[in-house]
């Protein structure tokens, strides 16, 4: 897996320009996958600012309304209880992944949890974006 760092998102023309360059083709050809898992463990972020990540209505930090092809959620905390067989296909079809800020060590136990961590490592055409 290709990562891409940023502290807001999409900011400025030459992090959009990064993120084509790791996706290897235009965003409105890729599909997404948007993880908003971490802002449930910060104390700070609440169920309204999870839902502004995935609506993609903060602009000053744009992820989802970039003119992806498609944007799915992918919450951690519930893969546990689904079929690895079923969510498994959906991560592989991403094109990329955008993680949305919150608490690292939640996120962290989460993606081990989930099984997801496990899986990046088979993914190496893909992009991380958090």
């Amino acid at each position: 897996m290709r990562l891409l760092l940023t502290s807001g998102g999409v900011t400025n023309p030459s992090i959009r320009d990064a993120l084509v360059e790791l996706l290897s083709k235009p965003i409105a050809e890729s599909n997404a996958l948007c993880i908003p898992s971490a802002q449930y463990g910060h104390p700070m972020c609440t169920p309204a600012t999870a839902w502004d990540f995935i609506a993609g209505k903060d602009p000053s930090s744009a992820m989802t309304n970039l003119g992806w092809k498609s944007v799915g959620v992918l919450e951690l905390t519930a893969l546990p209880s689904i079929d690895k067989e079923r969510w498994v296909p959906w991560v592989r079809e991403a094109d990329v992944l955008l993680v949305d800020g919150g608490d690292a060590t939640y996120l962290c136990h989460w993606m081990r949890e989930s099984g997801l961590a496990d899986l990046l490592p088979s993914l190496p055409e893909s992009v991380g974006w958090g």
